[in-house]
C-alpha cells in the first residue's frame, strides 16, 4: 500500500502521467516509481551519478551495478536522460 501511495504522489508531482524519468535529476523515490527500479537500483543510480558525472544516454545505464542491456532495454522507453546543469 505504502508503495502504490509513493508512486501516486510522484506521478502527481512529476507534472505528466506519462513522462519519462530523467536518469541525471531524478530523486530515488522517482526512480523507485519505474516498475523494475527498486530502492537498491535506485540508490545504485544515484552513487553512479555521483562518482561519474551525468548520464549521457540511457544506455549508459548498463554500467551500473544491477542493469545490464537486457534490462536497459525493457526500461528504456520509461527513462530519458536531460542536459546537466551548468553550475
Amino acid at each position: 500500500m505504502k508503495k502504490l501511495l509513493l508512486t501516486l504522489a510522484v506521478l502527481l508531482f512529476s507534472g505528466s502521467l506519462y513522462a519519462a524519468v530523467d536518469l541525471n535529476s531524478a530523486s530515488v523515490e522517482e526512480l523507485q516509481a519505474v516498475k523494475g527500479i527498486g530502492a537498491s537500483k535506485a540508490e545504485a543510480i544515484i552513487q553512479h551519478r555521483k562518482q561519474h558525472g551525468p548520464f549521457k544516454s540511457v544506455d549508459e545505464l548498463d554500467q551500473v551495478k544491477g542493469f545490464g542491456k537486457k534490462s536497459v532495454e525493457r526500461l528504456r522507453s520509461e527513462l530519458t536522460v536531460g542536459k546537466p546543469d551548468k553550475k
